[in-house]
């Protein structure tokens, strides 16, 4: 990436092995740049948890500690970082919820340098039915990184 202008990188972030690698590696494009690291959180609700109200209530509950426990994960990853930071959880399809927000950011600073940061999965499932990175890497609307 340019070292010169703003860069916003979107995160994003389930605490799992993957999603802290890509954090890191966003710190790290960092350094000695100018720009905000934008971590994205997104709950996903199953299709068979769509089917329940009840079902759909509870997931909503559980997406709030959720939030809660990777904010604080991600505020402890990135302590130190000069740049700022700001956590976001949206709801949706992952890979279309990453995309809405680097659009969105692009669209709001089309000036500046927006990129997609994520980690890759060595799942078995992930490499059989698509993960999100392969999916991102599909239909990305702006540079995306993808950390092994």
């Amino acid at each position: 990436m340019p070292p010169t202008g703003f860069i916003h990188l979107v995160v994003g972030y389930d605490g799992s092995p993957p999603a802290s690698r890509a954090l890191d590696a966003a710190a790290r494009l960092m350094q000695g740049r100018q720009g905000r690291i934008v971590v994205v959180y997104v709950g996903h609700l199953s299709s068979t948890v769509m089917l329940s109200a009840d079902a759909i209530a509870q997931m909503e509950s559980d997406f709030d500690v959720i939030e809660q426990e990777l904010r604080a994960q991600a505020a402890e990853q990135l302590k130190g970082l000069e740049q700022p930071w700001e956590f976001v959880r949206r709801q949706g399809p992952i890979g279309e919820e990453l995309n809405s927000v680097a659009a969105g950011i692009h669209q709001e600073h089309p000036a500046d340098t927006v990129a997609i940061v994520v980690g890759s999965s060595s799942n078995a499932a992930h490499r059989l039915l698509g993960s999100v990175a392969v999916n991102l890497a599909r239909h990305a609307p702006v540079p995306l990184i993808i950390v092994p």
